[in-house]
């Protein structure tokens, strides 16, 4: 954040300097945020959740399952052949669809082109 020291006039200055001076002070009186982060753990430990249940990251166990079952509703039967296949590690395959791998990202990355690593039938 750049503000233009010179363009301000004696007042802005004076309230520029009042309200940095406000700031620093309720930052100095704040808890560090590891403490912070320790105590909500414990808190929500306590009370039998996780952090990532509360606070996302993480789906809660039931809203785990339910996408599991609509998955498996949709991709049940229809199994797709892999494509593409790394030439350093054959074991790592890719179908065509979805998110490029990254070891195919890292290939096209360096010039070679996707056509290069399909399976030959």
């Amino acid at each position: 954040m750049a503000i233009d020291l010179d363009g301000l006039s004696a007042r802005e200055l004076e309230s520029l300097i009042t309200k940095a001076k406000k700031r620093k002070t309720a930052l100095v009186k704040r808890k560090p945020a590891a403490s912070v982060r320790r105590k909500l753990v414990a808190l929500a430990k306590s009370e039998g959740y996780t952090v990532e249940e509360l606070f996302g990251g993480a789906a809660a166990p039931k809203a785990r399952k339910a996408a599991a079952r609509r998955t498996a509703r949709k991709t049940t039967g229809r199994k797709v052949p892999p494509k593409y296949r790394n030439p350093a590690n054959p074991k790592e395959t890719w179908t065509g669809r979805g998110k490029q791998p990254r070891w195919l990202a890292a290939y096209t990355a360096k010039g070679k082109k996707v056509e290069d690593f399909l399976i030959k039938k």
